[in-house]
């Protein structure tokens, strides 16, 4: 990736939810208080309509769509009216923030939508391997070392160019919780990172 930095207008994303929101408040947070500069929320789209993430989007006075895909009869319809949602919003890049939906992604944001795992890829990846599923699957393979993953994502679980990776250690003792705190707090600081950086840098640093 080239290391030239532009001056750009505001970064408008789209962040994606399927529950808590903690990854969506988290960047709300940086947002308000001026550690994520020069990026704005367009637009929050929930795959469930009754979780907290749809709450924390309301409460900070952000539009929400909650899209479904129960609510359609395949992938490729889905995928489709979530692309257009997006696309109709002005949205930029597209951020998945505990999204837990596979959707195919259309071609005028292919290369712009971004994922954070909480493991270190291509480890731990793939259907089923979300929130506890992952610590628990780290803890059980006995490794000394876990941590998350910053990637652009693609049509496949957990899948695409790896942007970024930060290592946690795992302790003796520790159990799902624990692991689930400490790769957590460092989730919270490199998914802004690196979105600071596509906002300095402008989106062709994706390509």
């Amino acid at each position: 990736m080239n290391l030239r930095t532009t001056h750009r207008a505001t970064l408008r994303l789209g962040v994606l939810i399927s529950g808590g929101g903690t990854t969506l408040e988290n960047l709300v947070t940086r947002i308000a208080d001026g550690r994520l500069r020069n990026v704005g929320i367009e637009l929050v789209v929930s795959s469930r309509r009754d979780v907290r993430g749809v709450e924390i989007a309301r409460r900070a006075g952000l539009p929400v769509e909650v899209v479904r895909p129960r609510d359609f009869a395949d992938i490729g319809a889905f995928s489709r009216t979530l692309g257009n949602v997006l696309t109709h919003a002005g949205v930029e890049l597209v951020a998945m923030a505990g999204f837990l939906c596979l959707w195919r992604i259309p071609a005028p944001l292919r290369g712009r939508v971004l994922n954070i795992h909480p493991a270190l890829l291509p480890k731990f990846g793939g259907r089923g391997m979300y929130g506890h599923h992952v610590h628990e699957a780290v803890l059980a393979a006995g490794e000394t070392q876990s941590g998350c993953t910053v990637h652009v994502a693609d049509d496949e679980y957990d899948h695409g160019p790896i942007l970024a990776q930060r290592r946690v250690p795992v302790q003796p003792g520790d159990d799902p919780a624990t692991l689930a705190e400490r790769v957590g707090r460092a989730e919270r600081e490199l998914y802004p990172e690196i979105i600071q950086e596509i906002a300095d840098r402008g989106l062709w640093w994706l390509e």
